[in-house]
């Protein structure tokens, strides 16, 4: 296949007039076939969302193979085509449902039918109480290595990352320590300071969980976790871009301090994305969904209901973030964060087909190829 007359995405963040390859599920230096015109689209890579809660109706927490199936099928259309769904804080038992299933299906998934699965991001139990956010503080533990790797094990390795708030400081130090051997370590949910997040990065965190949501704020006398992060060039911050979680001008601030390559737009989207207003969950605790905005029912944000294809959107088109740093921080970031930038994430050849093409104008979503089959 070959696709002509696009402005193409290349790895270095910039936007090009080439023709993109596609032989089989993979792109290529050359190949013949079916040429598809896109004149007037942006040709990018398949967006990759690291911390979505569900969508459609279902939430991952459910912890059934329809479950993420349902997600997968309405992530791909929407050209998000590698996802790492994102668990709540829920009891030992449950988590181990979702990682049961979880790795049956990594164990058997089929290339480019739906988006596809990298992995878990394990957002709880491990949190605190006092910056819980949406999370049920019934279920909220000290950080416990033996419960985690009980966990890694019955997911067969598929957590790629796992949230942790360090505030205890000799648990949570030798947490991090350990766990960060298997996976990535996310600060999150957390009343720390910032000399105990820069322990926490020193011991090997390199990620945050929801910049500026359910953690300290940015201050300049008592400068927090935030300030610890973005001195630290290995950590990554992930960022909602829905208009609700954080402002415009903290948006474009962020994109300052942290640049592209460590700012990771994410979704958080919940169940009700995709769907009309109305009563749904998150996490198995209720949520109001009224226009953007999905709250508990004592007033707590609640996750998104933009997918990470309409927050790019807004990234770009309400926000002003450049588009070659939008699209890089959806798709590029993401994917190093969770290790699958050797197989998907640019438009490369030797990497799989993963691909949009979107209006250069209205940015809606025009075409999607997974791993090589046009979607839609």
């Amino acid at each position: 296949m070959i696709i002509k007359n696009a402005a193409v995405f290349t790895e270095e963040g910039s936007f090009v007039s080439k023709d993109i390859f596609i032989d089989g599920t993979k792109f290529a230096e050359n190949a013949g076939g079916d040429t598809v015109d896109a004149l007037g689209c942006y040709a990018i890579p398949g967006l990759v969302d690291i911390h979505t809660h569900g969508c459609n109706g279902v939430d991952f927490s459910d912890g059934e193979l329809s479950t993420l199936e349902k997600i997968l099928d309405y992530e791909v259309r929407q050209g998000v085509t590698t996802l790492t769904p994102t668990t709540m804080t829920l009891s030992e038992e449950d988590l181990a449902k979702v990682m049961k299933n979880a790795a049956s299906y990594k164990e058997n998934q089929e290339d480019g039918k739906r988006a596809y699965f990298q992995g878990i991001n394990m957002e709880g139990p491990f949190i605190s109480e006092k910056k819980c956010g949406a999370q049920n503080t019934k279920y909220i533990k000290k950080p416990d290595i033996d419960m985690f790797n009980r966990l890694f094990e019955i997911s067969k390795g598929c957590i790629m990352l796992c949230d942790i708030a360090p505030e205890e400081d000799t648990p949570s130090m030798d947490f991090i320590k350990e766990i960060s051997k298997k996976c990535r370590i996310s600060i999150a949910h957390t009343d720390a300071d910032y000399e105990i997040a820069k322990r926490a990065i020193d011991a090997g965190a390199r990620h945050m969980t929801h910049l500026y949501n359910a953690m300290a704020p940015l201050h300049h006398r008592n400068p927090g976790p935030i300030a610890a992060a973005a001195e630290d060039g290995d950590v990554v911050a992930e960022l909602i871009c829905d208009g609700i979680h954080v402002a415009a001008p903290m948006v474009r601030a962020t994109f300052k301090l942290f640049g592209k390559e460590r700012v990771a737009l994410i979704s958080d989207s919940m169940m009700a994305t995709g769907l009309a207003d109305g009563e749904y969950e998150l996490g198995k605790q209720p949520v109001t969904v009224r226009g953007n905005e999905a709250k508990l029912h004592d007033g707590t944000i609640a996750g998104s209901v933009t997918n990470l294809m309409g927050c790019l959107r807004h990234a770009v088109l309400n926000v002003g973030i450049p588009i070659e740093d939008a699209v890089y921080s959806a798709t590029v970031t993401p994917a190093k964060a969770v290790r699958c930038y050797e197989f998907t994430g640019s438009i490369t050849p030797g990497k799989f087909a993963d691909l949009v093409l979107i209006d250069k104008k209205t940015f809606e979503v025009r075409s999607v190829f997974a791993r090589g089959n046009k979607i839609i």
